[in-house]
């Protein structure tokens, strides 16, 4: 334990960072969900130790050896044109650690440009991309530490800008117990150039989350709980253009009620619950609920299923293949593919 106290004080030192929520931090798609399995489970899953590398990308420390000599991709048809994918190879060392290198895109599609009196001139794209390579060291039979190291491009129009960034987690696990506990500190980093000559430099979308998860014996499910945003307690935003004036007889004070409900509005925000139906080696089912996803994205007159998630894992031969639809809006919701394979079954 005295080796893991530096590290945990790095992690923990990070949450006095300015937190960055909902539009205000430049390089935003490093926040998407890198495989269908973790979009089915809501979004966020850092707190499952097996043998699947798309973890990796959120929590560098579930890093493993069984993860060796594997290559996984994943397809996401996003929201109207766009689209984003991520593909990765994990190699382990027994005397080193385990080792991924990965990429992300995501491609806004075609643009039609015009000139200042609306005559189309041409065309352009847009797009985003981070390089990453993570590492993963197992402290004895429990505790593991892992890093993301992440370079960053951004192009959009004539706009570029480079950046770079890097994740720190820690991990404990008792296989006998079924048990995982995980801290992640993400996205710790800095523009290294801007989109324009002015030098004004854009927060990343740093966050702290903690995660924990548990696998039943008799019971072929595992359930998973995610606090997101540990450095930012109040996740509530308030509308000016739907705010009402209330006052108070004998203070300026909100009621005692109202502060309470504000209380647990903000914790029903930071928690993410999912649950994975292990109904046998080959065939997974898997759900989550976002609430603060449900929140932020809802329309009053018709809730619908916002927020919620679900997806289906499959092994088949050689491959595990992941399916995951995510409701973002009513207007529409996403579909998430991903397909993992070990490359040395291949060879003989």
């Amino acid at each position: 334990m005295k080796r893991l106290f530096p590290f945990f004080c790095l992690l923990t030192f990070s949450s006095g960072l300015l937190a960055q929520i909902g539009g205000n931090s430049t390089y935003d798609f490093l926040k998407l969900t890198s495989s269908a399995r973790v979009a089915a489970l809501g979004g966020n899953q850092i707190a499952v130790k097996d043998n699947d590398p798309f973890l990796a990308i959120d929590n560098p420390s579930l890093l493993n050896k069984e993860m060796d000599y594997k290559l996984s991709m994943t397809y996401v048809d996003y929201l109207t044109d766009i689209n984003y994918g991520f593909a990765s190879f994990t190699k382990h060392y027994d005397s080193i650690g385990t080792f991924n290198a990965g990429i992300q895109y995501i491609n806004y599609g075609d643009f039609t440009e015009t000139d200042i009196a609306g005559n189309e001139i041409g065309e352009f794209t847009a797009g985003e991309y981070v390089y990453v390579i993570g590492y993963a060291y197992p402290i004895d039979t429990n505790f593991s530490i892992g890093a993301n190291l992440k370079g960053i491009y951004s192009s959009l129009y004539d706009y570029q800008s480079f950046g770079l960034a890097a994740d720190l987690g820690l991990t404990y696990y008792s296989p006998k117990r079924g048990f995982t506990l995980a801290l992640v500190s993400k996205n710790m980093g800095r523009q290294l150039t801007y989109y324009t000559d002015s030098d004004i430099r854009e927060d990343l979308p740093f966050e702290m989350q903690l995660g924990l998860s548990k696998r039943f014996k008799k019971v072929p499910i595992r359930i998973g709980v995610i606090w997101q945003h540990l450095q930012k307690w109040n996740l509530n935003y308030e509308n000016p253009n739907e705010q009402e004036e209330q006052s108070s007889l004998l203070s300026d004070e909100p009621p005692e009620e109202e502060s309470e409900n504000e209380f647990f509005e903000n914790l029903k925000r930071h928690l993410i619950f999912n649950a994975e139906f292990l109904i046998t080696e080959n065939i997974n089912l898997r759900v989550g609920y976002n609430y603060f996803r449900r929140r932020e994205l809802r329309i009053d007159e018709e809730l619908g299923t916002v927020g919620l998630s679900f997806g289906l894992g499959l092994r088949i031969s050689k491959f595990h293949l992941s399916y995951a639809r995510s409701a973002y809006h009513q207007a529409g919701s996403t579909n998430t593919f991903s397909v993992s394979t070990r490359l040395s079954d291949f060879i003989k």
